[in-house]
């Protein structure tokens, strides 16, 4: 008897550059590995600015606004203060959104509550819903995720070579952690951070 692997769902699988009618998005500040961080640089609006907006390569980007991020753990929530930059290019204005590292992108989530509800399922005080969405999430295959690391040179290839085409998401995050490419710790935040900077808009989970 086969089995039929589950589709990814689209919304994981769609890259900025499949909307031709979207202006900005979400830049990811792969640096920024902490909220204390975060709220430091936060401050300052030269610090999240990008040298070059990446839709038409203007080099002047204006420190546009503030927008809340809240973010919920097994006890509490907490709002975070995102900004937002937008392009001062004729005929642009892509207004972009930087996002630290450390706060996952569409799940409400920092990382670090992420990566410990789904390390210890069993210990998790979050939603069974949302946690069960999340443990599927990383059970989809991740032919996408390798053919997109395909475009990396070094360890990365090292370790993703070996690996078979229909290998599920944490099967791939799972061997390059092992591999010492991710740090333990903080594997999917990493890993998330290098697929949004190799193509915007897909995400791990």
């Amino acid at each position: 008897m086969t089995t039929t692997t589950p589709a990814v769902p689209a919304c994981l699988l769609t890259p900025y550059s499949a909307k031709p009618n979207q202006k900005g998005g979400t830049l990811v500040a792969e640096a920024v590995e902490s909220l204390q961080e975060h709220r430091r640089l936060v401050c300052d609006p030269d610090a999240y600015r990008p040298e070059r907006c990446p839709r038409c390569g203007f080099s002047r980007l204006h420190a546009h606004d503030f927008r809340d991020r809240t973010l919920v753990d097994e006890r509490t929530e907490r709002v975070e203060t995102i900004r937002r930059y937008q392009c001062m290019g004729e005929g642009c204005e892509a207004v972009w959104r930087i996002l630290p590292a450390v706060i996952a992108r569409h799940l409400h989530r920092a990382w670090e509550t992420v990566e410990a509800a789904t390390s210890k399922p069993s210990c998790s005080k979050l939603p069974k819903t949302t946690l069960r969405r999340w443990l599927a999430r990383l059970q989809l295959v991740a032919t996408q995720l390798t053919q997109l690391l395909a475009t990396t040179a070094g360890p990365v290839l090292a370790v993703t070579d070996p690996l078979c085409i229909a290998c599920t998401r944490s099967e791939l995050v799972a061997a390059l952690a092992g591999g010492g490419v991710l740090d333990r710790l903080h594997r999917l935040q990493q890993f998330a951070g290098w697929l949004h900077r190799l193509e915007p808009g897909v995400r791990l989970m």
